[in-house]
């Protein structure tokens, strides 16, 4: 008889063929983006809280953090991906069903990182030069993959659990958005709700075979990667506010950049932590698995960020 977890790798696998895609036919088809839409809907831009910004700037600053949020999924599943080849190694002589739903993760995110590829070729096609992405994959995913594979873990189940949301809640309602746009995020999503499942499976699968100490050990981890990415997007919103007063029609005084630059920061520690870390689904997960004290240092990590 399955038990549960095997149950929840098979229906992983399961709807994983089912919804399986390809690049050029389901989701680009021969399209180019279009410059008269949006990219980041408001709920995650928070362009909106900028009242002196004209349309026209309005819009370029959703296109700039759209591009960054096609780029920042490009640079995590680079570690996503080795991370999970790293699991599956411990399933070879095991459940082979858990081994194909964890092998199929790999692909689907090889195959996501070459869309994410493939879209900011298209973005620098499209849009004004002078575009900067900070991170480099390889950089992040080496600081990232250094730390305990519970923190590893914690770290991508918020990432992956936030997709959902980003999609279902801002994403897929706002039809001012370019249609191309959309579409990526509509087939990343239907991949990435099986991977946020297997995420959790692993993390607690990992979580059962460790001692106290490691455990709160991998909490201190986990408090550096979430440090490790508030430095990156806080580098990244002022690359990208940069490029964004060099390009709009503006023009703007420095206080106004400045705010520009608190918004976008704002609205970078909102898309790429916070948004994880207040999910529902992640902080039962977390707080089943650690203490009373060890949530309060993770809460007192995350305070600063939603100031």
């Amino acid at each position: 008889m399955q038990t549960e977890a095997q149950t929840r790798y098979a229906r992983c696998l399961e709807n994983s063929r089912r919804i399986r895609w390809d690049i050029d036919r389901d989701v680009i088809r021969g399209r180019e983006f279009d410059l008269s839409g949006h990219f980041l809907p408001d709920g995650l831009s928070m362009v909106s809280r900028l009242p002196f910004l004209g349309a026209a700037d309005a819009r370029l600053l959703s296109q700039i953090q759209g591009r960054t949020y096609a780029n920042i999924f490009g640079l995590v599943e680079r570690w996503i991906n080795a991370k999970v080849l790293e699991l599956s190694r411990e399933h070879w002589l095991g459940d082979q069903v858990a081994l194909e739903a964890l092998v199929g993760f790999s692909q689907e995110e090889l195959k996501h990182q070459e869309l994410f590829r493939r879209i900011e070729r298209m973005m620098a096609d499209a849009m004004p030069p002078g575009y900067t992405a900070v991170g480099r994959a390889e950089d992040v995913a080496t600081l990232v993959l250094g730390k305990s594979s519970w923190a590893v873990l914690a770290l991508t189940c918020n990432i992956e659990l936030f997709t959902q949301v980003h999609y279902l809640e801002s994403i897929q309602p706002d039809s001012s958005l370019s249609p191309l746009f959309k579409d990526v995020f509509l087939f990343h999503w239907k991949e990435e709700s099986q991977h946020a499942i297997l995420d959790e499976l692993e993390w607690t699968r990992c979580d059962a075979r460790l001692t106290p100490d490691e455990r709160d050990r991998a909490v201190d981890d986990l408090i550096a990667l979430v440090g490790a990415v508030d430095g990156l997007v806080t580098a990244q919103a002022a690359a990208d506010v940069a490029y964004f007063g060099s390009v709009a029609a503006g023009p703007f005084r420095r206080e106004q950049l400045g705010a520009v630059e608190e918004s976008v920061r704002g609205a970078y520690r909102w898309q790429y932590i916070l948004s994880g870390a207040q999910h529902p689904r992640f902080l039962k997960l977390l707080t089943g698995m650690i203490t009373p004290a060890q949530v309060e240092r993770v809460t007192a990590a995350l305070a600063p960020l939603s100031r």
